[in-house]
């Protein structure tokens, strides 16, 4: 079937003036299916510009890339949103939680955007939580939660889906070092079931928990590292 990630000589480049930012540089990268890939680098490596690639929530200036065999950058902007609501998850260091809506009402989002019904997505809803230890929690709002429960209904909201991607940018970022181990139990447990992980993260820890890590410097790769990778 092929990787489920296939990047080709991708280049984001961005204008200032007569000078120009190359925040990508001809990156090559594939991730088979059921990887688990940290990307690590530096403040300004580009990895925050790889991962918004790969999550379609942005355009390389040049190159292509493919999911799932599909040649993302051709995608009208109506497919492109279409596409990650269905085969991408994503969870963020900030959580982003709509804070007037219950931990249900916020994993349900995505299955309303996906067209699922009010039972259907209530159930499907439910069953992530519960999935994630928060069955008890299904109607406390972001504010009565913990910060590692806050995350955990991220992740739920992440997943309820289905994706055959989780795009996971600084994870642990906002938690502390005992929440951090148990996020990282959960994202494991989900590389286990099946899904592939792609995880940006500056921590050394936290990128060891992945099987594979590719490193950034100023918009190239220059180590990739791991099962699947190539040695240095």
């Amino acid at each position: 079937m092929g990787p489920l990630i296939q990047l080709k000589k991708v280049t984001k480049v961005y204008q200032t003036g007569e000078e120009k930012l190359y925040a990508l540089d001809h990156v090559d990268l594939e991730v088979e299916r059921n990887g688990f890939v940290a990307i690590m680098g530096a403040s300004g490596s580009g990895k925050s510009t790889l991962m918004n690639i790969i999550g379609a929530l942005d355009r390389p200036t040049e190159g292509e890339y493919l999911l799932e065999g599909t040649a993302v950058q051709g995608l009208s902007d109506r497919k492109l949103s279409a596409l990650r609501n269905r085969k991408i998850g994503f969870v963020f260091q900030a959580f982003n939680l709509l804070p007037r809506y219950t931990a249900v009402q916020n994993v349900e989002v995505p299955l309303i955007y996906a067209g699922v019904g009010t039972r259907e997505r209530r159930k499907m809803a439910v069953e992530a939580l519960e999935k994630l230890g928060l069955g008890h929690r299904l109607n406390h709002r972001p504010t009565e939660l913990s910060g590692g429960q806050q995350q955990r209904v991220a992740i739920a909201r992440a997943i309820v889906t289905r994706p055959v991607l989780l795009l996971a940018d600084e994870p642990t970022g906002a938690v502390d070092s005992e929440t951090t181990q148990q996020i990282l139990d959960l994202i494991e447990q989900l590389h286990r079931e099946g899904m592939t992980i792609v995880l940006v993260t500056h921590e050394a820890e936290v990128g060891a928990r992945a099987h594979r890590i590719v490193r950034l410097s100023d918009g190239k790769i220059i180590s990739d590292t791991g099962l699947g990778g190539e040695a240095d």
